[in-house]
């Protein structure tokens, strides 16, 4: 059974995680133990050996052996190749268990959507749920051996009641070299459409929410048949498993406690027998090790693999109680305790400021508002997007005065040819481009903040 812990470590208090630590079931202990086990005999021996049978020259010959494996040995990049290994393997393990096919949003929109509450009605909703468990499984036999154990043949399953001999005998007829597991979601869909007919789904909007739903359960287990048939390049399986362990290998020589190489080490080198360090760096990596060994693949049989089986039963023991005890059997509808009373009160909790925003209650000086308020580098020119008004004639006059003298002058010169222009019948092409750039500088007075200003001013 999958090992929980999470009441323990509700509290970040003192102690709390170091309490963890004496656990035997599912802990680190229990994966590495042999290996643990084999390394300090490994290393047992060898130290044995190096003090005790060996003569001089041989135990000479070992040490340059032994400093040779240590200084080596550090040029295997252990973190960055198992730290990666087990990044990528969780985020497998994390993928796998969101991929779990549960039926709960399909159970809630067949009970809402199946109507009768007649025998035909419920048989329709039963079916329909009984297909969906049936789907996964069909799943989780191919790819998890607790499941597997469980329903060793199609029969058992047929005895537990997720399938009857005439649907076995359908599954069984229909041949294909590849999985069978989406059989009961097409029987689903047929059967929901059989339904629409009969008037047990009222419209096509409902009939297209059971797809909906029914093709995102489908899309989850297909994933985990896809996790389980594409793994993990073996490749990189095989490089973070012969690093680990030659890494060791050359330890078992390298880290042995052998005469100095000068004189003046002596001061220095301390002979423990007992390579603690060591033991507690094949302790971190191989245990990392262990880690990415155990969430690979988490439909085994392991202590924190997923419990498959207590999965399967309360699948459809739910969705059965959702789709018939729950199909239309509503409590009565009564006034709530706060129908007359809108504030909500809780007299037991203590009361608490209510979180309002992070700038809430901040408090700005006006010097510092004067100076962080930005200064438009350009004006910018309103739009006029009314329709003119008799004030038009008004405005050119005051409009006229806020030019410049250079553009007054020239708006004048414009505006004078213009008139004696316009006693001849038909104006000149020269005329008419004035007579357009006239029309401009009016449009642009019209528009701009001043006008606009003393416009809204008049009476």
């Amino acid at each position: 059974m999958t090992v929980s812990y999470t009441l323990k470590v509700a509290n970040a208090k003192f102690g709390g995680f170091t309490k963890l630590l004496f656990r035997w079931k599912g802990s680190i202990y229990k994966l590495l133990y042999r290996e643990f086990l084999v390394f300090c005999l490994l290393y047992g021996f060898i130290s044995i050996l190096y003090r005790c049978v060996l003569n001089n020259e041989q135990q000479e010959v070992f040490e340059r052996l032994a400093r040779h494996c240590n200084k080596f040995a550090k040029l295997i990049p252990m973190s960055f190749v198992l730290g990666f290994y087990v990044t990528q393997a969780f985020q497998r393990w994390w993928g796998q268990y969101t991929s779990f096919p549960l039926p709960d949003n399909l159970m809630m929109v067949v009970s809402g959507n199946v109507h009768g509450t007649d025998e035909r009605g419920r048989l329709l909703r039963r079916t329909l749920m009984r297909y969906a468990n049936l789907s996964s499984v069909l799943i989780l036999r191919s790819i998890s051996t607790r499941v597997r154990k469980r329903f060793p043949a199609l029969e058992d399953i047929v005895e537990a009641g997720f399938m009857t001999t005439d649907e076995l005998k359908k599954l069984n007829h229909l041949y294909s070299d590849f999985n069978k597991y989406w059989m009961p979601l097409a029987w689903f869909a047929n059967l929901a459409s059989q339904a629409r007919k009969e008037g047990r789904v009222k419209d096509d909007i409902a009939l297209r929410l059971l797809m909906d739903e029914l093709n995102n359960y489908r899309s989850k287990c297909s994933m985990l048949f896809h996790y389980d048939w594409i793994s993990i390049p073996l490749v990189y399986t095989q490089v973070v498993t012969v690093a680990v362990y030659s890494f060791f290998m050359f330890c078992l020589i390298g880290r042995q406690f052998v005469k100095p190489e000068k004189p003046d080490e002596d001061k220095i080198h301390l002979d423990l027998y007992v390579p603690i360090f060591t033991l507690l760096e094949f302790f971190f990596y191989a245990g990392w090790l262990k880690v990415g060994e155990l969430i690979i693949n988490p439909f085994g049989e392991d202590d924190d693999d997923f419990e498959t089986n207590q999965l399967i039963d309360r699948n459809i023991q739910v969705s059965m109680l959702a789709v018939d005890d729950m199909h239309q059997n509503l409590p009565l509808l009564e006034k709530d305790k706060y129908w007359v009373d809108k504030g909500l009160s809780y007299p037991s909790a203590t009361m608490k400021p209510v979180f309002m925003g992070s700038t809430h209650d901040m408090r700005i000086l006006e010097d510092d508002d004067e100076e962080h308020l930005p200064t438009p580098k350009t004006q910018m020119l309103a739009i006029n997007v009314w329709p003119t008004t008799h004030k038009i004639k008004k405005q050119k006059n005051k409009s006229m005065q806020q030019l410049c003298l250079c553009c007054r002058s020239k708006c004048k010169g414009e505006s004078s040819r213009l008139e004696q222009s316009s006693k001849s019948s038909v104006p000149s092409p020269l005329q008419q481009q004035h007579m357009a750039i006239q029309h401009v500088c009016h449009d642009k007075l019209l528009g701009s903040p001043e006008t606009t200003e003393q416009a809204n001013q008049e009476p």
